[in-house]
């Protein structure tokens, strides 16, 4: 374990190499208005054959809307001592656009180092898991070490906008690959302390919301129906979901069912014009033990009652949708695992979490594998200047390896 740790310190040169590669290869989804994983996809399987990882294979996701006709997905297996269990490790190869290039201090997809500290799209949302379990896998070929059991690195497509042609993709089209008493660590949530063990997630939906009026000039309002009336006070009719939908559990930061109005839609273009049609967006996150479909039917019966009052026409409709999966325990081996390693490696004290927002887990836990989302991040994800750490890039891969050598 020593002889790891102490290549793994050695490895600074390697992460910003390895960032860097990755962030000049922009890898968006086509609803992100790019043409798909590939490119970046091509320079991981090009770089884990190059390490001498020789079981690696290839499963791509049959996708009209990209070039290349598919979203790609790779695994890569080192055998362990005992090759009936495998660690999978499971990061994703997409990013989100910079978004206004006018608040980054640089190219968001030229990396720039700034002692510890990396600056570029995607550094921390996924590549700094990405990085630490490739970092972990090189360290194991280079000295040729045998870990306990398998260590599986999965490379998924699609995580930013769905999954589908991802992890989902590959769980119901290549189940196989995976066996029950295997170990999941996705690498993709987790705070500065590294103490955040994630094993639950609140359900999530997202909900667009459109207000059908009548356009007309702002000077004589009574030829049309302003819909911004009624857009108003439904949206502060979603407050109201905080006291029918109560329930509170520690786990989770906030304890409860969060409803929240975010983005609007542009409606007119000038201010002498009432606007005839008005829409608008509610994120929520929703307590496990609730039905969505409930919530749902709520906040439709919100709309109608604004509807009626008004004299508009108000239309729901789910953007985004899923239903909270059963949680991992916290008495499960992989949970024991993570929190033991994080512990030693760390010297602090990690404790099990729920959170609001929706990782890969759940796809596993639908389907009754144990899965932990853990890592060391600065909640730098989807912002201007997305940054990450080195120091923690390492010693996250020393936890992995932890993970893999402890009996």
């Amino acid at each position: 374990m020593d002889a790891l740790f102490s290549e793994l310190d050695n490895q600074t040169e390697k992460v910003v190499e390895l960032q860097t590669k990755l962030s000049a290869i922009p890898a968006l989804g086509p609803r992100n208005g790019g043409e798909g994983e590939k490119a970046k996809a091509d320079f991981l399987l090009d770089y884990l054959k190059s390490m001498g990882i020789e079981d690696i294979r290839e499963y791509n996701a049959p996708a009209p809307d990209v070039p290349c006709g598919y979203r790609p997905n790779i695994v890569a297996v080192i055998p362990g001592k005992n090759t009936e269990r495998t660690l999978w490790i499971i990061s994703h190869i997409d990013v989100v656009p910079p978004g206004d290039l006018g608040l980054w201090n640089s190219d968001p997809y030229a990396v720039q180092r700034d002692g510890d500290t990396l600056v570029g799209r995607g550094v921390e949302d996924n590549q700094q898991g990405m990085v630490s379990s490739i970092l972990t896998a090189q360290a194991l070929l280079d000295l040729k070490i045998t870990p306990e059991i398998n260590l599986g690195l999965i490379f998924v497509a699609d995580e930013e906008t769905g999954s589908a042609f991802g992890l989902e993709y590959m769980v119901a089209k290549h189940e196989d690959i995976f066996r029950q008493n295997d170990l999941f660590l996705i690498p993709d949530s987790g705070e500065p302390s590294s103490e955040m063990v994630e094993i639950a997630e609140k359900s999530m939906f997202w909900l667009k919301v459109t207000v059908i009026g009548k356009q007309c000039h702002a000077s004589t309002p009574a030829q049309g129906i302003n819909t911004m009336y009624p857009s108003a006070e439904l949206i502060l009719r979603i407050k109201e979901l905080e006291a029918l939908y109560p329930a509170e559990d520690a786990i989770y930061n906030p304890p409860c069912s969060t409803f929240q109005p975010t983005m609007r839609e542009a409606n007119v273009a000038n201010v002498n014009t009432i606007p005839g049609r008005d829409v608008f967006y509610v994120d929520s996150r929703v307590m496990p033990e609730y039905d969505l479909e409930d919530v749902l039917a709520t906040i439709k019966g919100f709309a109608a009652e604004v509807a009626e009052k008004y004299g508009v026409t108000i239309e729901c409709e789910p953007a985004q949708w899923e239903q909270a999966a059963p949680a991992t325990s916290a008495d499960t081996e992989i949970v024991a695992r993570t929190m033991a390693s994080v512990r030693k490696i760390y010297n602090n004290n990690p404790r099990t979490v729920g959170v609001g927002g929706g990782t890969v887990a759940a796809i596993l836990r639908r389907k009754g594998y144990p899965a932990v989302v853990w890592s060391t991040l600065n909640h730098a994800a989807h912002q201007p200047n997305e940054w990450s750490s080195i120091k923690n890039t390492i010693n996250d891969a020393k936890v992995m390896a932890d993970m893999l050598l402890t009996k």
